[in-house]
């Protein structure tokens, strides 16, 4: 947490939550237990650039931020709980590492398992249905899959895009 000490990192992370939070709004809903969203872009490149525990806080910022500027059902806060393991996942995965884009497939399929498919689910399940998880699990797993390949090349081509430098500074 002290690298949010440095004032360019501490804007970075809230220009990547700010990003978060309207790339949050951009969502294809398909009922009411999955939706498509990119809104773990920013969170994925804070962990790449600042490490587990900024990604951590700028996820769970993008989470309660997204929730208070346009609210799409109730406040739970085991989602904003997904969000910051998430920030984990991708800083412990990403955060000083050569990004390839076997470690971006692999970053996201370990993301999709431990946050998609076991957290999300559990929350929708707590939330909507109540012991019915293996069944929210099986309707949630095809777009689960189905995003982990869309997300791990949109990464990498925005990584790949901007350059490891450029992109590079704001982490120093």
């Amino acid at each position: 947490m002290k690298k949010l000490t440095n004032t360019k990192t501490l804007t970075a992370a809230a220009m990547l939550s700010a990003l978060g939070i309207v790339l949050g709004f951009f969502k294809i809903p398909i009922n009411q237990l999955i939706e498509i969203r990119f809104g773990a872009l920013p969170v994925e490149m804070a962990g790449q650039l600042f490490g587990p525990a900024v990604a951590g806080v700028v996820g769970g910022i993008t989470d309660i931020g997204g929730y208070l500027v346009k609210p799409t059902g109730p406040f739970f806060p085991g989602f904003t709980f997904s969000s910051i393991v998430g920030g984990i996942i991708f800083g412990l995965m990403l955060h000083n590492k050569k990004i390839t884009f076997a470690r971006v497939l692999a970053t996201q399929v370990v993301y999709t398992i431990v946050v998609g498919i076991i957290l999300n689910s559990y929350w929708l399940d707590v939330l909507y249905f109540q012991n019915g998880y293996f069944a929210t699990i099986m309707a949630r797993l095809p777009k689960e899959l189905i995003m982990i390949p869309i997300m791990s090349v949109i990464y990498y081509s925005i990584v790949k895009a901007f350059g490891r430098t450029r992109i590079g500074e704001f982490a120093k």
